[in-house]
């Protein structure tokens, strides 16, 4: 997006973290905004905001890392910023298989396609993420990949995970 800050990148006149926190915080008991920039704008939503606390920018990871310290609950699921379509029931459906198995973590899939960044995992794997970050890798199916997890299905609504990373996909 030209290094702009994709959560205040409007969609049809409305930022798209408004977008984003209306279909998720009736989901979740705590919302945890991870923002590195414009964090007074983004207390102004109503919700805690923090920062990464490595000193490295290291992606998603990052922020999932800097909310281990500061989650009030045992779970913890992570949307991205840019996905303003994510599904009204991700985080039930994902709690469900979680339960259901003995996976650290539950992932959302869509036909052959892991999306790794809309999760629900238990804060017990703080310590992977941590060793993860330190071995210098930041991708999220790589982490994901290294713990006991369910993939949910969510085939029937495969828009939910479209995401907005450029002009022409928000032109879309």
């Amino acid at each position: 997006m030209g290094g702009r800050d994709k959560g205040w990148v409007e969609l049809d006149g409305r930022p798209l973290v408004e977008r984003v926190l209306e279909r998720f915080a009736p989901q979740v008991g705590q919302v945890l905004i991870s923002a590195n920039r414009n964090r007074e704008r983004y207390a102004a939503l109503g919700h805690e905001v923090i920062a990464d606390v490595r000193p490295d920018y290291a992606g998603p990871l990052a922020g999932l890392h800097a909310a281990f310290a500061h989650a009030r609950f045992d779970l913890i699921a992570t949307v991205p910023c840019d996905s303003p379509w994510l599904p009204l029931d991700l985080v039930g459906r994902l709690h469900g298989a979680l339960e259901r198995s003995s996976a650290q973590v539950a992932v959302a899939r869509c036909g052959r396609r892991l999306h790794p960044v809309f999760l629900l995992c238990r804060k017990a794997v703080g310590g992977e993420l941590e060793a993860h970050l330190a071995s210098g890798a930041r991708k999220a199916e790589g982490w994901v990949a290294t713990l006991p997890c369910v993939q949910v299905d969510f085939d029937d609504g495969p828009e939910a995970f479209r995401n907005i990373n450029t002009p022409a996909d928000l032109e879309r």
